[in-house]
Order: C-alpha cells, then structure tokens, then sequence
C-alpha cells in the first residue's frame, strides 16, 4: 500500500501563473544548459591564414614607373602643343577625332555646340552623310553600267563626283555650318547658304539625270534609269535606286535649310 504522504506520480501540479513568488529552483523541469569553452583548442575555432608574401618584383615595379613617366611626359607635350597653337592663332587646335576608326575630321558636336542648336547640327550633319552615301552608291551603280557595256567616260565621271564631292561638300557647306554654329558667325552663315544652294541643285539635277554630259548616265537620274532599263534590268534597278536617293537627299536637305534659315533669322 503506498503512504498517504508519498507524491502522486501522475498528479498534475497547479500552478498559479499571477502568483508573486518565483518557483523554487528544484522545480524546474528544463535542465541549464552546459556551457563550452571558447578558446583555442576548441573544434569550433577558425583558422586565419595571413598572407606573408608581401614583397613586390622589383622588375614590375620599375616598368609600371616607366609607364606613368612615359604617360606623363607624353602629357605634358599634349598641353605644350595646344598652348603654342592657342599663342599662335588664337585658337585651339582641333584634334581629328571621327570617324573613330580613321580619324579624318574634328567632330564633336556634344561639347562643341550649344544645346538648343544640336539637333539643327546632327540633321546638317545626316545631310552630309546623305550626299556621301548618294555619291556613293553612284559611282557603284556607274561600275556595274561600266561592266555590262556603258564606256569608260562614265565610270572616270562618276569617280570625279565621288572624289571631289565628298571633301568639297565638307569643305564648303558642312565645315563653316559647324563653325557658324560654335561661334554664332553671320559671316559663315551666309557662306553655308550660298554653297549649300549650290548642294541642292546639284541634288535635283542627279536625281533627274538631263541627257546633257554623255547621255546623262554619269549620275543615276530618273532618265538615265528609264534608258538603262531598256537594255539592262540589272543596271536599271541600281539606277532606279539612285534616283530615289537623290530625291530623299533633296527633300532633307530643304528641310535642313529650312530649319537653319529660321534659326539664323531667330537669332538675328
């Protein structure tokens, strides 16, 4: 028989949880948990590998000192250069920067030209590509009218128009444009409308191609291409494409000048 003193094992304890005192010690059914050393030796511990190679190649060393010397002298000719431009001229020398894989020209638009007169700059300057493009494509057509029987003299025409055209283009019109645009020239500004004038009525003469030099078939015209047609399809179509460069050229172009003329009257 068990004592009526003895502790009912499956009696549950009552325990009040508003109660002020805390519970004794022994009651408590969570064991403390053992604490592990932390220190050397422990199986927890990371190992640190610091590097001791900390000695430079002297040979390195001296190459990369090399460079930056070479770099800096190489600096310093740059700036004395431009100085004895500046002192010279009173100018800056304009470094040839475009197109970036042959360098030819100075062209830098961005940094160069005010911000409302950009956009005006960057469509003279689609128009510019535009003449190169047609001259181009030109003297390609006149090649393949040169192979299927068209004579020499055209082919010799049609590379003057293409030699002379591109730099005199640039040269005339495109280049003092530029400047008129950085500098606010009205000098210049009447020298790109006169020449670019001149542009335009060389465009619409291409694109119509007057039976005038050698039956007109130096420059792939409206009416070259209709008399090609009859004896070669292959060198009609390099015609026909032509014309509507030289259309496309002409249109941009009044509207380029359009847009210039208004922004030199507006500033006026």
């Amino acid at each position: 028989m068990f004592r009526r003193d003895d502790p009912n094992p499956f009696e549950e304890e009552e325990v009040n949880p508003f109660s002020k005192g805390s519970e004794p010690a022994s009651r408590s059914r969570l064991p403390p948990l053992a604490s592990e050393p932390m220190g050397f030796g422990n199986k927890l511990d990371a190992t640190v590998d610091i590097p001791l190679d900390n000695m430079d190649d002297p040979k390195k060393r001296g190459k990369e000192l090399a460079s930056w010397e070479a770099d800096l002298k190489r600096r310093e000719k740059d700036i004395k250069r431009r100085e004895d431009a500046i002192s010279r001229a009173g100018v800056p020398l304009d470094d040839k920067n475009w197109p970036p894989f042959f360098p030819i020209i100075h062209h830098d638009i961005a940094n160069e030209i005010p911000i409302h007169a950009q956009r005006l700059q960057y469509l003279a300057f689609a128009s510019w590509l535009g003449i190169v493009f047609c001259l181009s494509w030109n003297f390609l057509a006149i090649i393949v009218c040169w192979i299927k029987g068209g004579g020499v003299k055209i082919f010799f025409l049609a590379s003057i128009y293409a030699l002379l055209g591109v730099p005199l283009s640039y040269v005339l019109w495109y280049r003092p444009l530029y400047r008129a645009m950085r500098t606010d020239s009205a000098l210049k500004f009447g020298w790109f409308f006169m020449f670019y004038l001149l542009h335009i009525g060389f465009c619409i003469f291409a694109a119509i191609a007057p039976p005038i030099i050698f039956h007109g078939k130096s420059l792939t015209g409206i009416l070259a291409a209709i008399d090609t047609f009859s004896d070669h399809v292959l060198v009609g179509i390099f015609y026909l494409i032509g014309f509507g460069l030289f259309c496309l050229e002409t249109l941009l172009s009044l509207w380029v000048l359009q847009k210039i003329y208004m922004y030199f009257r507006g500033n006026k």
